[in-house]
Order: C-alpha cells, then structure tokens, then sequence
C-alpha cells in the first residue's frame, strides 16, 4: 500500500541554480527531504502529506496529527521512530 504520510517542514533550500524547492521534513524524529514542486506556497513549520519524496497537500495541525494517529491505530508507521516528538502538543 502506498500512503502519504504528514510531516512538518523544518528548512526549505533551492537546488539546481534555484530551480527546484526541496524541504527538510521531520516525521516522527527522523528527518527527510521532500520535492516542493507541487507545492510552491509552502513554507517552513508548515504540515504536509509526503508521497513518496515529493510534498503533495499541505493539512492543518489538527488534520496531520489525525492521519499520524491514524496510521500509527493501523501499523504503517513503518520505521518512523520517536512519535511523541513528532505529534503536535495538545493545548
């Protein structure tokens, strides 16, 4: 099964002679780097669904920490490690 998966964006860089966005996202403490191309409005501290390397919708806190929960109830979380770290702070 393929999923998307949410993560919060922690740096942004351009690559390529500024041609192409990528971002540092943090999903559950482990750190990866996803394409922006789809989404060039995003920006750092934002909440996205990754799918396979490349940023596909941004989501609110509320709606990332739903589908992490989610998929953490339904065991896809994979290798993804350090979930508390990852889970946005409940008010």
């Amino acid at each position: 099964m393929c999923l998307a998966i949410p993560g919060k964006i922690k740096s942004i860089e351009t690559k390529f002679d500024g041609l192409v966005r990528v971002a540092k996202v943090s999903f559950g403490g482990i750190t990866k780097e996803a394409s922006l191309e789809m989404l060039p409005d995003a920006q750092v501290d934002d909440y996205v669904l990754v799918h396979v390397g490349v940023a596909i919708s941004k989501v609110d806190e509320e709606e990332a920490l739903k589908t992490f929960n989610y998929l953490e109830e339904i065991g896809e979380l994979g290798e993804l490690e350090d979930v508390d770290e990852y889970l946005p702070k409940k008010n």
